[in-house]
């Protein structure tokens, strides 16, 4: 690794704990913030030859910032990871001169790559009701078996990501009407929990070998732990194999299913916002995209003057 100054080390992990303390960010945002900046600070290094102290970061210029987003684009960073990059840098940077008392412009005036952000890719509702048949029939082993097709239902009936999903815990059971969940940020919302959903779970846990402790995972692997979201993901890759979807059918790709399926049946764009729990509306309306791009596929296909 590219040597940092300690000073600058010292800045990075206070900021870090701020990120956990006051935003309540997950730890896997917590890494890639600190890869993040970690990666820029040891470019600065190696650009002025020498580590780089807090007063050195002071001067930066936005020079120094060209230079750096030339080298991301020069190693093949694509626009969407840069950018993410730069709001992690940006969020350092803007922190770091509060506390010291320095102008930040030439950081915060750095503007970020234009990118296409990619639309939802969820799946048919009959691809989706068929995703989860088919994962029940992935193991030979009933209680495994009714375990993958209850997570499974729980993403595309309630729209939990999969770390959600799988941080349920015994006293979850048996799940009531509406379950309280925590999600990113520590934002909690309370989501509905449809009938197909209750009764999966109870099935599996007539079937599940080890009983459901209030303070352990509801969902276990084969040898008690807690299960792996790679389980999760390698059953639908089987299944989405033996039934000819495409590499986007994934966990996460039923919870999209379940927003779009909501919205073309009717649902609320600000309900729909609530239920998947998030922070911004204009994350939730990429799914009104999703919705037009069937509705003009429709047309293209079926008006006689298309």
């Amino acid at each position: 690794m590219t040597p940092i100054s300690p000073a600058c080390r010292d800045a990075l992990a206070r900021w870090l704990d701020t990120r956990r303390a006051l935003a309540g960010a997950a730890e896997n945002t917590i890494t890639a913030y600190q890869g993040d900046v970690a990666d820029f600070l040891g470019f600065m290094s190696l650009h002025h030859g020498a580590p780089q102290g807090l007063g050195a970061l002071e001067r930066i210029s936005v020079a120094d910032m060209r230079a750096w987003m030339a080298h991301l684009r020069k190693d093949g960073i694509a626009p969407r990871s840069l950018s993410r990059k730069l709001s992690a840098v940006k969020s350092f940077y803007r922190w770091l001169a509060e506390r010291e008392g320095f102008e930040p412009t030439a950081v915060l005036s750095t503007r970020a790559p234009k990118f296409q952000r990619k639309l939802p890719r969820p799946l048919a509702e009959d691809a989706a009701k068929a995703m989860i048949d088919t994962v029940e029939l992935q193991s030979q082993t009933p209680w495994v078996a009714a375990r993958d097709a209850a997570v499974v239902t729980l993403l595309y009936g309630c729209g939990l990501r999969i770390s959600e999903a799988l941080g349920l815990t015994g006293s979850d059971v048996p799940l009531p009407a509406t379950l309280r969940i925590t999600g990113k940020g520590g934002k909690e919302r309370v989501v509905p929990v449809i009938a197909a959903a209750r009764d999966a779970v109870a099935a599996y846990i007539r079937l599940c070998p080890y009983s459901p402790a209030a303070d352990a995972p509801l969902f276990r692997g084969v040898r008690g732990g807690a299960l792996s979201p790679r389980m999760i993901q390698g059953v639908m890759a089987r299944a989405r194999m033996q039934l000819g979807l495409p590499a986007t059918a994934t966990p996460h790709a039923m919870r999209h299913s379940f927003a779009t399926h909501l919205l073309a049946a009717g649902g609320d764009l600000r309900a729909i916002q609530e239920l998947l729990g998030h922070a911004s509306l204009s994350t939730t309306q990429a799914y009104t995209s999703v919705d037009t791009a069937r509705l003009m596929e429709v047309y293209d296909r079926t008006h006689p003057r298309a």
